[in-house]
């Protein structure tokens, strides 16, 4: 059964040519490979070959080499879709096909319509549901990597989470603390919003200013920046961070 029931089904006509000499071919039940080598398309192919010139192909049988020819061509387009997307395989196999193409002695060209049995239909959709569950199995595996190492990074909770998962082998927590050494943060946010970003972001850099004309740049810049936002309450807020501060402390 054709799920591309609304294509026409009518005999296409050859593309456009000055002379009378292109003759049809026709490729019926052409089992063509989907991206899943064991899932299929059926094709059906009309084509058309002419002579490009008076020299005669290197083939006794012109149809049967201008047949191959539009046999693979139709392969090769329809392996880079599923069979769930055969609208789009036909599409891609049709701007391959449609112009005259020069093969050998011969000027090649043609149409497809493809249809999908049931059975590949439910084999697709199978095999899909698989690939989503392994990519879902692989996000939750990665997001709880990137925690730990998060956690394995961190002085404070790797001592916390170790006491958590091993309360009686406390002394090894220096041989683990030897064996992270080196170890870098995780570069996933701790939270999956903006917030958890630019809590990050502001983190690092207030570590990253260990000098008060550093903090000093930093807080004017900030206040300006506030001012213009039309934020005057959290403005005077960090123009007071920088005139009761002591020299040198970091901001609260």
């Amino acid at each position: 059964m054709s799920i591309l029931s609304w294509r026409s089904r009518a005999i296409p006509q050859a593309p456009h040519t000055d002379d009378s000499t292109a003759h049809p071919l026709a490729l019926n039940g052409e089992r063509m490979a989907s991206h899943i080598t064991s899932v299929f398309f059926t094709a059906r192919i009309h084509g058309w070959w002419r002579r490009a010139g008076i020299t005669s192909p290197p083939h006794q049988d012109p149809a049967a080499l201008a047949g191959d020819y539009l046999r693979r061509q139709t392969a090769q387009a329809v392996r880079q879709y599923s069979v769930l997307d055969a609208a789009a395989a036909q599409d891609a196999a049709n701007a391959a096909l449609t112009q005259w193409r020069s093969v050998a002695a011969l000027e090649v060209a043609g149409n497809v319509h493809l249809e999908v049995t049931d059975i590949d239909r439910s084999l697709a959709k199978e095999h899909a549901l698989r690939q989503q569950a392994a990519d879902l199995d692989h996000e939750e595996e990665m997001y709880r990597l990137a925690q730990l190492q998060r956690i394995l990074a961190d002085a404070d909770l790797r001592r916390v989470w170790w006491i958590s998962r091993f309360p009686d082998r406390f002394n090894d927590l220096e041989g683990l603390k030897t064996a992270l050494e080196g170890l870098s943060p995780s570069n996933e946010p701790a939270d999956d919003d903006l917030r958890g970003d630019i809590r990050n972001f502001t983190d690092r850099l207030v570590r990253a200013m260990h000098t008060p004309e550093q903090r000093e740049v930093f807080l004017h810049a900030l206040v300006q920046t506030l001012n213009v936002f039309g934020r005057h309450e959290l403005a005077t807020d960090a123009d007071h961070w920088r005139a009761t501060h002591d020299p040198g402390s970091p901001p609260a």
